[in-house]
């Protein structure tokens, strides 16, 4: 691999890290927001069974967002740091991102377009996929 190559492999993963970082810490701010919401209309409503009832429904709705965020923070952090299982780990996201239209998608295209490629793997110090 020339080093202009490099270069380009180096900047796409360094962008696709801080992607599935900066895009998977908004969904655990949206799953604090969910929770705000829907726990603070239980609030408003002054009724103690509607207050119980939102803030299992809120937490839930959150614990569930910031889990499903998880992943993806993690394998953004081990993207920025050249772990080889980050590589693996993010083609997974990736590949089930596709379903997430259309940001989502987006990103799981650009993830296996970035990462796929035999130089993606050289970076990673990988010689093949796994």
């Amino acid at each position: 691999m020339t080093k202009s190559d490099y270069r380009n492999v180096e900047q796409h993963v360094t962008l696709l890290g801080w992607l599935y970082i900066g895009l998977n810490i908004l969904l655990v701010f949206i799953a604090a927001l969910v929770f705000a919401i829907v726990f603070g209309s239980g609030l408003i409503s002054g009724d103690a069974e509607a207050v119980g009832i939102t803030f299992i429904v809120g937490i839930s709705v959150a614990v569930f967002l910031t889990l499903l965020a998880v992943p993806g923070i993690v394998a953004g952090a081990g993207l920025l740091k050249r772990k080889s299982w980050a590589r693996v780990l993010a083609l997974i996201l990736g590949v089930l991102n596709l379903l997430n239209f259309p940001f989502g998608t987006a990103l799981g295209i650009y993830t296996i377009w970035a990462l796929m490629p035999e130089h993606s793997a050289e970076l990673f110090g990988q010689s093949k996929l796994a």
